[in-house]
């Protein structure tokens, strides 16, 4: 009996939060947003008040996940992602709220984001407010919006995966990181995800619940340099081969930290 009234408190809360979640989204796009267009005459200086806006919004979403019993956060580090400037930032993705935790932390971060997310009611208002990178765009505009972010000293997020993480499975890393890395110059900041229980990932709905609050664990590793990889030969190969090693490198440290 104790059991079942747990997992109806569970699923109840989980979904106050999601209720928050796209609630919030709805109130920063309609009203937040308005206000800024409002005093801010320059885009990006818009931009940039509209990200601090999905900082604090997002810090909030995640305290309150923490005060219902939804979640507990173990974070290693810290410093080196909250005083990072101008850094590409690259993690696994297990779930679904690993951008909303990771944005809580870096309050001048900036998103490559699905082309989706601009179709989704709740959230497209704020991916335009903010002016996250849509992956979809044209290649050599695309490298030109990741080169111009890292310019005004914001920290890029990318998932190499593209996508969630499929439980049991080792990651497989898409060429879009390298390919922003070594067109654009920059070392990148690798940060591994860990939750546990599985919860929130590919395919999962929000109802299904873990047996008890899962744990958000996130550590930062060394700075990767890309300057080896600068060293010559064809843009195309390196664009490989550098694939190769981060998701090497990524599965290599996930085992150590199982």
């Amino acid at each position: 009996m104790k059991a079942t009234l747990v997992k109806i408190y569970r699923v109840i809360a989980t979904g106050s939060a999601f209720a928050l979640f796209s609630g919030g989204g709805l109130v920063l796009s309609m009203l937040v947003f308005s206000i800024q267009r409002l005093l801010y005459a320059d885009i990006n200086e818009r931009n940039q008040a509209a990200r601090t806006s999905v900082h604090y919004s997002f810090k909030f979403f995640v305290g309150y996940m923490r005060l219902v019993g939804i979640l507990r956060i173990d974070l290693d580090k810290l410093d080196a992602i909250k005083n990072a400037k101008g850094q590409l930032m690259i993690a696994n993705h297990p779930s679904l709220i690993d951008v909303v935790v990771l944005i809580s932390i870096v309050r001048n971060a900036d998103c490559v984001v699905k082309a989706d997310l601009w179709k989704n009611p709740f959230l497209k208002g704020v991916v335009k407010a903010t002016g996250y990178i849509n992956n979809d765009a044209d290649p050599e505009y695309f490298l030109n919006q990741c080169q111009q972010s890292f310019a005004r000293g914001n920290n890029l997020i990318v998932f190499p995966e593209g996508t969630r993480s499929v439980p049991g499975q080792p990651w497989k890393f898409k060429r879009g990181v390298a390919n922003i890395a070594l067109r654009t110059e920059v070392d990148m900041l690798p940060i591994l995800i860990n939750v546990s229980p599985v919860t929130l990932t590919k395919g999962q709905k929000w109802y299904q619940v873990t047996d008890r609050r899962f744990t958000f664990k996130m550590r930062v590793l060394p700075v990767y340099e890309i300057e080896p990889y600068l060293e010559g030969g064809h843009v195309t190969n390196t664009v490989r081969q550098l694939t190769r090693d981060l998701q090497a490198y990524f599965n290599e440290e996930k085992l150590k930290h199982e």
